[in-house]
């Protein structure tokens, strides 16, 4: 069997390959100015875009040295994700440390596996259930406020769920990354990629909302059916796993953590907890006793700090009644409550998402007994098992600099463009959507390809009677499949690094599925050439 190479190894070659792209491809740039649109909210925003027809080739700027300045660039630009990944980290390795995500995850398959016992249940299967619903929920994340980054925070809960249900790691993932970024892709109402590309292609925004609700359906279907096919099958032929030996580093904590006695108990230092987050929340909801919660062009005020509030006292009382340990998985679930409150109301990003998730750790630390010393060094444990996984997003991201300051970004995307304008709609089309995909590979960030290209593209789609919906429809799919397989996605390595899955391994695993919905995103684009959709 050949030897995988290391995760380090793999983007170290991808950052030297880009070097010499910047030997052999000509330096070029367009001119670029700066433009307002109008955002989902109503507020206006401005944003660099390119100005059609100003590509001019520059003089070269090979890049030799530049191959290890990258990665310190990598790391700069890319301190936030990797920050947030640390602070997750350590603050899960809190929490880990009082056993109370183990605990509830047997307590939950307990529960749930009792339901076999109804044929209905049984003909459908739980596990089935669990996996659907789960995808479900993490694709309309993606689809509604563009869940990304938010994903890695999940993996290391999910995974140790897949391992207890017998399936892998990659399952574990799927359940959340993959259902967020298929949702990403067939996205509804994400104001990062649809808001910004509509805004740009002078477009209403969030137009064509019925087509792409169907779309979304189609794609979040397909890739729910994969996992489960996929799922039952390394559940009937577990050693035939790409992780069947990568993954007993989850199945010895997990039967380490299952074998361990666990002490029901709720410390004095549990209810102070309970008593001081109470408080802030009762705090928060007099404060702020209405939430405007921004959907796509919709919003609506509601009451959502008072009911999370007297949620958390009721709740919180009741499970500390039976152990700290559903007391620390309650303060859990409401972090993710106030996370995805925080995302769609307040604007969070990755900076209040980590102070959230470092809170959490804290007050989960405090509750099970444990001291400021102590809980010091959990965090830090967190942080050094964790680290290999913050490090190389700073690596991938060094591709990206090589690319952009050899100045052969701006080249590869006007090359691409140009054949746009002797082809047929069809074509036309598959060229505009294999580009997209293309450029996706070294440019992830969906409202930076955004304002790069949706200048050029609408005005391609006008000279080629292509409705400009459609375009956004290709950059939409295009922004959204390769996330999932690029190296370049600091998202995509983090989440991999947090399950321990080696990137080799896993594009191994998953290209056939991305060139499947690639193929499934041209036919959903198909329609639109030639059938009338509202908005399009």
């Amino acid at each position: 069997m050949k030897k995988i190479p290391h995760t380090f190894t793999i983007v170290f070659a991808l950052i030297v390959i880009a070097a010499v792209c910047t030997w052999l491809v000509p330096a070029g740039e367009f001119v670029r100015e700066t433009i307002s649109f109008t955002n989902a909210d109503g507020t206006v925003s401005t944003k660099e875009v390119v100005q059609n027809g100003s590509f001019h080739y520059v003089d070269r700027a090979p890049q030799t040295w530049q191959v290890f300045s990258s990665l310190f660039n990598g790391f700069v630009d890319k301190a936030d994700i990797i920050i947030f990944i640390l602070m997750v980290g350590g603050a899960f390795w809190i929490l880990n440390n009082s056993h109370a995500v183990d605990v509830g995850v047997l307590a939950f398959l307990r529960k749930v596996l009792k339901l076999n016992r109804y044929r209905f249940f049984q003909k459908l299967g739980v596990e089935n259930i669990i996996i659907a619903l789960i995808m479900i929920m993490f694709s309309l994340f993606g689809a509604v406020f563009g869940m990304s980054e938010e994903t890695i925070a999940f993996v290391v809960i999910f995974v140790p769920l897949a391992i207890s249900m017998g399936y892998d790691s990659i399952v574990g993932v799927c359940m959340c990354y993959v259902a967020a970024h298929v949702g990403f892709a067939g996205a509804m109402l994400n104001p990062f990629t649809i808001g910004i590309a509509q805004g740009i292609a002078d477009l209403p925004i969030f137009s064509g909302l019925e087509y792409r609700v169907f779309c979304w359906l189609v794609l979040t279907t397909v890739g729910i059916a994969f996992v489960l096919w996929y799922a039952n099958w390394v559940k009937r032929h577990p050693q035939k796993s790409p992780m069947y030996r990568l993954d007993d580093y989850w199945r010895q904590r997990t039967q380490q953590q299952a074998d361990a006695p666990v002490a029901y108990h709720s410390p004095v230092s549990a209810w102070v907890v309970y008593g001081l987050l109470s408080a802030v929340m009762v705090y928060c909801a007099i404060v702020m006793p209405r939430t405007t919660i921004a959907v796509g062009d919709g919003t609506a005020s509601l009451v959502i700090m008072p009911v999370l509030a007297a949620l958390f006292v009721v709740s919180g009382f009741f499970m500390l009644r039976k152990s700290v340990h559903f007391f620390i998985i309650d303060i859990l679930l409401f972090t993710i409550f106030y996370l995805v409150i925080g995302v769609l109301g307040y604007d969070w990003y990755i900076m209040e998402i980590s102070a959230l998730f470092l809170a959490m750790g804290i007050c989960s630390g405090i509750a099970d007994k444990q001291g400021a010393d102590d809980i010091a060094k959990l965090f830090l444990a967190g942080c050094k098992d964790i680290l290999s996984a913050a490090l190389v997003v700073g690596l991938a991201s060094g591709i990206i600099f090589i690319l952009r300051d050899g100045k052969v970004i701006d080249t590869i995307l006007y090359g691409l463009t140009r054949s746009l304008a002797e082809t047929g709609e069809v074509a036309s089309l598959g060229v505009m959507y294999a580009f997209q995909t293309l450029l996706n590979i070294i440019m992830p960030s969906g409202s930076a390809k955004a304002a790069l290209t949706m200048p050029i593209m609408a005005q391609f789609a006008d000279l080629i009677h292509v409705s400009r919906q459609t375009t956004v429809l290709a950059f939409q799919f295009g922004d959204g499949f390769t996330n999932m397989l690029t190296p370049t996605s600091g998202v995509l390595i983090a989440c991999l690094g947090v399950a321990k899955i080696p990137y080799a391994t896993w594009v191994r695993w998953v290209w056939k599925f991305i060139l499947g919905l690639i193929v499934l995103g041209f036919l959903l684009m198909l329609p639109t050439l030639f059938f009338s959709f509202p908005g399009f």
